[in-house]
């Protein structure tokens, strides 16, 4: 059975004409196209869990999402009482001033949704208080975030 090796005059020289001790001056880029693949679905994936800047020990519940098409507006509250706007925390007091030019903000005039996370570990008095703010500065739809659970808390 005869096998042909192509015009380069066969031997042990390749389709090139490369020698035996040449280096070879092709890259392989399908490895790299495997990991830029990777790493762009592992970015994909823990991108929307990068959203809460404050870490906050949110408590359980039983409640389906909401499903939401609006830009909101995420006000938290951490384990010492701390409250902050989207990622910015805000002085004692702060928040009714920085909400008031916010509530007509939405499109046609109607005030963007606004989430509240807040810590298990606060009094509810102070949930209470910084609900009752954004209730005075016009934000009348407010969504408490907690963490899904399969069991009753």
């Amino acid at each position: 059975m005869a096998m042909s090796m192509g015009s380069g005059g066969g031997g042990r020289r390749g389709r090139r004409g490369r020698g035996r001790g040449a280096a070879m001056s092709e890259i392989n880029v399908t490895p790299l196209v495997d990991v830029m693949l990777v790493l762009l679905i592992i970015f994909m994936v823990t991108a929307p869990m990068l959203t809460a800047g404050v870490p906050i020990d949110l408590p359980d519940s039983r409640a389906e999402a909401l499903k939401t098409d609006q830009k909101a507006i995420t006000v938290s509250m951490d384990g010492e009482g701390r409250v902050f706007l989207d990622d910015q925390e805000l002085a004692p007091g702060e928040l009714s001033d920085r909400l008031a030019g916010l509530a007509t903000a939405g499109p046609g005039g109607k005030a963007p949704l606004v989430t509240l996370r807040a810590d298990r570990s606060l009094d509810y008095g102070r949930v209470v208080a910084v609900m009752g703010a954004l209730n005075a500065a016009g934000f009348k739809s407010i969504s408490l975030v907690t963490n899904g659970s399969v069991t009753a808390p």
